[in-house]
């Protein structure tokens, strides 16, 4: 089992040692974060099992000296502002794919006045980001090539999905929000606690000439993107802050991902991570 499990981590720790060696970040300070993550991963442990995240308990469970699971207790944690500005645009652009206040009379975004009370574009921040300033809002959804102001004052939404063309902070903040996402996703369907497994599947095939992927690859850009506007009405519909008239006990975030992957196996020697010819 040891060996499977290393074999995983290895698998796993490939693409994304490739992404931290291409932007700088040297082993010595993934290894910071890793022992920080391991030491806050294992005192959530034990006060979810009841009992005392002590320096010495967190040390014998992680490997760690107690001098270093002491130090890395009393540091603090960055705060992610890139996250949180990520998370501000993409509920903005939710709402104003589902929210009838801003759609036209075909339920498409409607084209929104900067300013104003009401089906302005001024009131959608206010509604779905909180106290950021309109205007902020504006210049990133600018930046990220998602909308575009009239001469008249007029916002027109361009996309239906917030994915930044040329800020790499947010990409990367995409990055580990969906990786994040999934490997939970896959955390809880390993879990033996008799909880209904989480929707997790694939389909690929590895022989595959470049014409029928260009083809496949549309397919799914046009497909997936239907079922996720499909998926995003539904649930601002219950959602409590997208619609203050749903009702019920508990506060639950939930969500579907898609992702398409591709990889060239004449380029590519590393044949450990082919699929089989099936969907999984």
């Amino acid at each position: 089992m040891q060996k499977i499990l290393h074999s995983i981590i290895f698998h796993i720790l490939r693409p994304l040692v490739r992404i931290l060696h291409q932007r700088g970040v040297s082993f010595g300070e993934f290894s910071q974060i890793a022992r920080q993550v391991y030491v806050e991963t294992a005192e959530a442990a034990l006060l979810q099992a009841g009992e005392k995240a002590t320096t010495s308990r967190i040390a014998i469970t992680t490997g760690l000296t107690r001098k270093d699971v002491a130090q890395l207790r009393q540091s603090e944690a960055d705060s992610d502002l890139t996250a949180t500005k990520y998370n501000r645009s993409v509920r903005v652009i939710s709402g104003w794919l589902s929210d009838v206040e801003f759609q036209d009379a075909q339920g498409d975004p409607a084209v929104l006045s900067l300013q104003g009370q009401e089906k302005s574009f001024e009131a959608l921040v206010s509604r779905y980001s909180g106290d950021m300033p309109y205007r902020a809002m504006l210049k990133e959804l600018e930046h990220s090539g998602l909308v575009q102001l009239s001469d008249k004052d007029e916002l027109s939404l361009l996309s239906d999905a917030y994915i930044p063309k040329q800020d790499e902070a947010e990409k990367l903040a995409i990055l580990g929000s969906d990786v994040s996402l999934l490997i939970n996703t896959i955390d809880h369907n390993l879990q033996q606690s008799g909880q209904q497994p989480y929707f997790q599947r694939k389909v690929s095939y590895d022989n595959l000439p470049e014409h029928a992927v260009e083809t496949f690859k549309s397919m799914v850009n046009q497909d997936s993107m239907e079922l996720l506007l499909k998926f995003n009405k539904w649930l601002a519909k219950h959602d409590k802050d997208s619609n203050p008239a749903s009702k019920g006990s508990g506060k639950i975030r939930a969500g579907v991902g898609i992702y398409y992957f591709e990889q060239s196996l004449e380029a590519d020697n590393d044949q450990s991570i082919k699929d089989s010819k099936h969907a999984s």
